[in-house]
């Protein structure tokens, strides 16, 4: 289990344009970058390595 606290989530600057259906994410945290779905706050959270975060959000930017 991630420790969650001291957590700064944020929207994507595009959160605005599909209606909100977003993931909020909290890059601040030691060793692990957070994800949650921005309409479930209290819902469960995906957590990942800053290396797979970077790998992952490079090839989602490369597809589209």
């Amino acid at each position: 289990m991630v420790d969650l606290t001291g957590a700064h989530w944020r929207k994507s600057t595009h959160s605005g344009s599909n209606g909100g259906d977003c993931v909020e994410v909290a890059d601040n945290l030691p060793g692990v970058v957070a994800v949650r779905d921005s309409k479930d706050p209290a819902g469960p959270v995906l957590s990942f390595t800053p290396t797979a975060w970077t790998a992952f959000t490079h090839r989602v930017k490369r597809t589209h």
